[in-house]
């Protein structure tokens, strides 16, 4: 990690550094605006440590000049105690983080060090991104990544089998792009979406007078698939007694439309996926066992969210700034917290659960920093804390009665909003120096960075 710090105040400005080469952070010193303005721009620094007050152009001036015309670059400002309106219009202008002076170097590091984490997930998002939602470095989807290369190529029919919302029509999609029909169209069919009477018609089309209201000849799907991938979706919820007639058509590459005489010739790959456990709907015989082993030619199975916990904040942060492209606002960045909060969350909805998450901290969220709350989970716990979600947690009865129950709720909530509201003050009296502000609370100072971070206080 490189660093900028442009301080006017040589002592401080020289400590700093001195510091963080301990840390193993290198760091590059400026001692005014315009020195600091000129090394931004020929040269490359992962965030930069910027004083407010200094003669000459002023922190406010150079962030202002870094936020319209400079490199895309993390400020974190440092402030004398006195200068908090300043530092709220810092903030206002994009910074960061800022530091009341004096401040130990120590939360500096901290601080760099959570930008340096949030950089290390974008380059790995970007570099991952090409398929889209495609993103993970979990062994099991590295090990999913690799069977995909070799199978994308081929010709071969591929099930997909997983939960709903783990991504199987983006691992379809995945293996399109990297095979050889790439060119040709990806057609995806929800066979669980399509009333049982209409199924035939869309994958097969029909000719005119097939059936009443039939007009016209109408291709099917998998005429329109021709030359590309057929991604057939829900396939265990295709009614029986077309299951003879896929089968055919994945046996002999050529289907017959529903009125028809003549057989059409397919050229078409198969893919298909299913949140059901097919073998099991063979021995009940609801699916056919030879369709079954037509499909099954090649088997990917994509785990739950819960089992891959290592690439919820690279597919977190993927989806927010897909939501920021999409809807055209700033992107905004997750609190330490809230990566925590979500790495401890279940997910039933899996990945599809993340995305509207996502989406809906974007919307909610006042700041360009996303909270816990934002996400509609709490830290710590396994399920959400808004009311009307879909996933409500179990309901735990107090031996003494429902009414005793909600007042220990209550207790531990109010305990917990008044400790939070008492290492604020502390803080704010202490001009944001942990150490001092630690030994008025009464707790090591390691307990009180816990409790910040537990708390998500920022910026005092």
């Amino acid at each position: 990690m490189r660093i900028l710090v442009i301080d006017d105040e040589k002592n401080l400005r020289e400590s700093i550094v001195e510091y963080l080469s301990l840390e193993k952070i290198e760091a590059v010193a400026a001692s005014s605006g315009e020195e600091g303005q000129v090394l931004l721009q020929r040269e490359v620094f992962d965030a930069v440590v910027l004083d407010l007050k200094m003669p000459g152009i002023s922190g406010i001036e150079l962030l202002q000049w870094i936020r319209d015309a400079g490199p895309e670059i993390p400020v974190i400002m440092m402030s004398a105690f006195g200068e908090v309106q300043d530092a709220v219009k810092a903030m206002k202008l994009g910074a960061r983080d800022y530091l009341v002076k004096p401040f130990d170097p120590e939360e500096l590091v901290l601080r760099l060090r959570r930008i340096e984490e949030e950089q290390s997930l974008r380059r790995k998002v970007l570099a991952q991104s090409e398929g889209e939602g495609w993103v993970g470095e979990s062994p099991s989807i590295l090990q999913i990544r690799k069977l995909v290369d070799k199978v994308a190529p081929t010709h071969s029919t591929v099930l997909i089998t997983g939960e709903s919302g783990t991504g199987k029509e983006v691992l379809a999609r995945e293996i399109h792009r990297l095979s050889t029909r790439k060119n040709g169209p990806f057609v995806p069919v929800n066979l669980g979406g399509i009333p049982d009477t209409l199924v035939e018609s869309e994958l097969f089309g029909y000719e005119r007078g097939a059936f009443t209201g039939a007009d016209r000849r109408k291709e099917g799907m998998f005429e329109i698939a021709s030359s590309g991938t057929l991604f057939l979706d829900e396939i265990g919820d295709m009614p029986i007694h077309l299951q003879v007639k896929l089968l055919r058509a994945i046996q002999e590459r050529k289907i017959q439309r529903l009125g028809g005489t003549g057989f059409i010739p397919i050229d078409v790959r198969i893919i298909a996926a299913t949140n059901r456990d097919l073998e099991s709907r063979v021995k009940e015989g609801s699916f056919r066992e030879d369709l079954f082993y037509r499909l099954n030619v090649i088997r990917i199975h994509l785990p739950p969210l819960r089992e891959r916990r290592e690439d919820i904040p690279l597919l977190a942060v993927h989806f927010l700034e897909k939501v920021a492209r999409t809807m055209g606002i700033p992107a905004k960045r997750f609190s330490p917290e809230a990566l925590e909060a979500l790495q401890q969350y279940s997910f039933p909805g899996n990945i599809r659960e993340l995305e509207n998450m996502v989406e809906r901290a974007c919307i909610l969220a006042e700041g360009e920093v996303i909270l816990p709350r934002d996400l509609g989970i709490s830290p710590k716990t396994s399920f959400p804390i808004t009311t009307g979600h879909q996933n409500t947690p179990p309901q735990v009865q107090d031996s003494r009665g429902p009414e005793a129950a909600t007042d220990s709720r209550e207790k531990t909530l109010n305990i917990k909003e008044l400790e939070r509201e008492a290492i604020l003050e502390a803080l704010r009296r202490n001009k944001g120096n942990r150490t001092r502000a630690a030994k008025e609370l009464g707790f090591t100072r390691r307990t009180l960075l816990n409790k910040i971070k537990e708390y998500g206080i920022e910026g005092v």
